[in-house]
């Protein structure tokens, strides 16, 4: 049994999150540049139809991959409880079990992206020229599928270890490369919408490369090619439970979210185009705060293989309250230079007038979105993904009946207020079953 390292946590100190949850938010601060460097690029070809396919592409590629994020969320919970157990063994085979799935996904959607990519079309239908150019962009960049979605389990188990700076690591180079090989073999050997594709492959598993190289020490113990560990029934179920859970809770997250779109395009196009417009403020929010949700699952996943409910604990309320400072800066923003931000995003009056109505619900949404956001990092880190799945399922149809009474007086006043009243459902439904997280942690300390 390797669980003898098994000690006090280490302390939860203020440095300690922010070391954790910095890297994070940086990370995810490059990620809207090289969206614009590749749109910048093409634009440079003088077309509407390129730009307008690779950002298709793009989406339709990052939907898919979306798709495999609990492999991102699951691999820390579990990395991080084995660690703090002290099972150094289970650590190194996780990270196998990681990148056996990862890439048996990709080679799925390799294989069938023919449907995939037909189903794609279906629902976002474009011009004949655009859809040639996606599907030639798709084509290309589908063959980097592999190193994106077993990624995704090398960032979990890196995230488990505490180890954001290496994330963010992964994430510059893998934009420096993408960058500078977009400028190189768009303008520079006139490739044009395959070669950003051919650049985003190349960076993409080169990413993969660095990460697998700050795993190097998981490999230098024999338990990452111990077979029968890998493949261990038991463990294997658990990972398939808690990965499953993950997987339906998003799906039920993201219906949420696609149906507001959707309902708010029945209000007609300037409604449409404003909810799209101040959805950009409610993504900003959730990149600011997704490094100390990753803190808390971090910190809680160690604690709850420790079996120490003190760190736990500690570590919520330290990783919340940072959050909750950053929500109270976001909110004050938005409430001040909303207005600005909507002018930059659109130069349509009739736009920037509705969204301007419809500001103050963008404005409440850090604050309300604040509970539900960081106790899916503590549910993550102690692996509670059945009480997610399940609070989820509730606060869907809780949106749902919402949606009935609210939108048809209302209207998309109507259709805000049920968005943010999700974000409280969730908020509330996860926090009435912390207290049986608790029990379960200190049960098995007993």
């Amino acid at each position: 049994m390797d669980d003898a390292a098994r000690a006090v946590s280490p302390p939860v100190t203020h440095a300690r999150v922010l070391k954790i949850a910095l890297p994070i938010v940086i990370s995810n601060a490059t990620v809207p540049i090289l969206g614009a460097v590749d749109t910048g690029v093409v634009g440079q070809m003088g077309l509407a139809a390129p730009i307008g396919a690779v950002g298709l592409g793009a989406v339709i590629l990052t939907g898919i991959y979306w798709v495999f994020g609990f492999l991102r969320m699951g691999t820390t919970g579990l990395a991080g409880q084995a660690l703090g157990a002290g099972q150094t063994g289970e650590v190194a085979a996780l990270l196998t079990r990681a990148l056996m799935i990862g890439l048996a996904g990709g080679l799925a959607v390799i294989a069938l992206q023919g449907p995939l990519f037909a189903g794609a079309f279906l629902v976002a239908p474009a011009s004949d020229e655009v859809e040639g150019m996606a599907r030639d962009y798709m084509a290309i960049r589908v063959w980097s599928a592999p190193a994106m979605i077993a990624l995704f389990g090398v960032t979990g188990w890196l995230i488990a270890q505490e180890r954001t700076r290496a994330v963010l690591a992964i994430q510059v180079l893998m934009n420096g490369v993408n960058v500078g090989l977009d400028v190189w073999f768009v303008l520079g050997l006139g490739w044009g919408v395959e070669g950003v594709a051919r650049a985003t492959v190349i960076a993409e598993w080169g990413g993969l490369a660095l990460g697998l190289w700050f795993c190097r020490d998981a490999f230098r113990v024999p338990a990452w090619r111990d077979w029968p560990r890998v493949f261990d029934p038991v463990r294997l179920r658990v990972m398939a439970m808690v990965n499953g859970d993950i997987l339906l809770r998003s799906l039920m997250l993201q219906a949420v979210f696609v149906s507001f779109l959707f309902l708010g395009a029945g209000f007609g196009d300037v409604t449409l185009a404003a909810n799209q417009v101040l959805m950009q403020f409610l993504n900003v929010t959730a990149h600011a705060l997704d490094g100390f949700a990753f803190a808390a699952e971090a910190i809680v996943g160690r604690a709850c293989g420790a079996r120490d409910l003190p760190v736990l604990r500690r570590g919520a309320v330290l990783a919340s309250a940072w959050a909750l400072g950053v929500c109270l800066g976001i909110a004050t923003l938005y409430a001040a230079l909303g207005g600005v931000a909507i002018d930059l995003m659109t130069t349509a009056p009739e736009v920037r007038e509705a969204a301007r109505v419809f500001l103050p619900y963008a404005v409440a949404a850090p604050l309300l979105g604040l509970a539900p956001f960081m106790l899916d990092g503590v549910f993550i880190g102690a692996t509670r993904t059945r009480d997610m799945r399940n609070m989820m399922a509730l606060s869907l149809l809780l949106y749902g009946l919402a949606v009935a009474v609210l939108v048809p007086p209302l209207g998309n006043h109507g259709l805000w207020a049920a968005l943010l009243l999700s974000f409280v459902a969730r908020g509330v439904t996860l926090g009435l079953r912390y207290p049986a997280l608790e029990r379960g942690v200190a049960g098995a300390a007993a």
